[in-house]
């Protein structure tokens, strides 16, 4: 088990609804910027919001494990820094990551399981359509947005 420590400003948002922000298009949980040193934290914050927001506890693992193979990718693939948006949308729970690398489409995600079919890369991808109930990939200003959602109910 590791620690990790959030900051009192991070806990009060986190912690306190009222804190959050809300627009047309929903309610923002979390919205940062973060690099390989800070995935760890983003994987609490996003689990922390994700249980506010009322995603089932197995949901939330597979939500939390899904974000976290995106960011990793952004970090791995795409200048080392990502952006990532947290909110809640209707009935469902949004993450939208963004990164300046080169760019990707839906045809790199592999069709079966990475590793079965000599691929040596990919598993990320494939695990997070797996697991959420939708999965777009698209061009941002620089290099991808990867938006996945799962519903709350």
């Amino acid at each position: 088990m590791s620690l990790v420590l959030v900051t009192k400003r991070e806990a009060l948002v986190l912690a306190d609804p009222r804190r959050r922000s809300a627009d047309r298009a929903g309610e923002h949980l979390l919205h940062r910027h973060f690099t390989a040193d800070e995935l760890p934290r983003l994987r609490v914050q996003v689990e922390e919001c994700a249980a506010w927001a009322g995603l089932s506890e197995t949901r939330r693992g597979d939500f939390v494990l899904a974000v976290d193979e995106i960011a990793n990718n952004a970090v791995e693939h795409a200048g080392g820094t990502g952006s990532l948006l947290l909110r809640r949308i209707g009935d469902e729970l949004e993450c939208r990551i963004s990164d300046s690398g080169p760019g990707f489409s839906e045809d790199v995600i592999p069709r079966i399981l990475p590793g079965l079919d000599g691929a040596t890369s990919g598993r990320g991808l494939w695990l997070t359509q797996l697991v959420t109930d939708r999965l777009v990939i698209s061009a941002g200003a620089v290099g991808a947005v990867v938006t996945l959602a799962m519903r709350l109910r």
